[in-house]
């Protein structure tokens, strides 16, 4: 079989997904690189992957786009990497720093302003160095590695996870594994399978991979707040955020 050319989020969220991968027969059926999440978004919709973990929220750009794996990056309530933050309430807010690496954070902070909060600030295009920006009226979204210890620094932090299951009774998919060509079906097995043990072998990825942060948990962040299973709950509310993000879309071109 040719190599497959796979891109997957830097993250840490990622680790036990690569880990098993890195560590499975099929490694040597692939060729992977890490980006940024919108990086790999573009690499799949121009062809130049294969197979990627992407934000969800491009898969409407995929040619055919086909999930491949059950597993994803997901989470159940609260997810600790995804947030707003700001020194005044988020009502309040007059403009809001939007975070630059995913598509799919942004479009849930567009959302849940819209859905949820019910409020219409003026929402800015983040450039790096952004976050020493936030304060006063001006709040910003903030996703990533960047997140961990932010909380200390603004008066009010928004989980976007626990917000939408507020809002929606349901978990929430920020990335899946997405293709943009058949896969044998053989290796989707196959990949599956080092999925589930990527997972399962958390306790022993712990003693190999330093916290970020003194104060930072990521036992408690692999097992509580990220969820990996792309179980039937989490396909719902990919396919209810897809929906949601589309009829948002026709309303804006609607008013052009």
């Amino acid at each position: 079989m040719e190599k497959l050319n796979v891109t997957a989020v830097s993250y840490l969220n990622t680790k036990p997904l690569l880990y098993g991968l890195l560590n499975s027969p099929i490694a040597n059926d692939i060729r992977l690189e890490l980006n940024v999440p919108s990086v790999c978004a573009q690499k799949l919709r121009d062809g130049e992957a294969d197979l990627a973990l992407v934000p969800v929220a491009i898969i409407p750009e995929i040619d055919r786009p086909r999930i491949v794996s059950d597993y994803c990056i997901g989470t159940v309530g609260a997810v600790k990497t995804v947030c707003l933050y700001s020194n005044c309430p988020i009502e309040e807010a007059k403009a809001i720093y939007l975070d630059h690496h995913s598509r799919t954070s942004v479009a849930l902070t567009k959302l849940l302003l819209r859905d949820y909060w019910k409020t219409a600030p003026k929402l800015v295009p983040a450039q790096e160095g952004y976050i020493k920006q936030i304060g006063g009226r001006v709040a910003g979204l903030v996703i990533g590695d960047r997140t961990i210890g932010l909380e200390k620094q603004f008066r009010y932090t928004y989980d976007l996870g626990e917000v939408w299951m507020k809002h929606t009774g349901l978990p929430f998919v920020f990335a899946a594994w997405v293709s943009n060509r058949p896969i044998p079906g053989r290796f989707q097995e196959a990949f599956n399978e080092a999925m589930r043990q990527g997972v399962a072998q958390i306790p022993q990825l712990m003693y190999l991979l330093p916290s970020p942060d003194p104060a930072f948990d990521l036992e408690a962040y692999f097992t509580r707040y990220i969820s990996y299973e792309l179980d039937e709950a989490k396909r719902q509310a990919m396919e209810l955020f897809l929906e949601k993000m589309e009829h948002l879309r026709v309303k804006r071109l609607g008013k052009l």
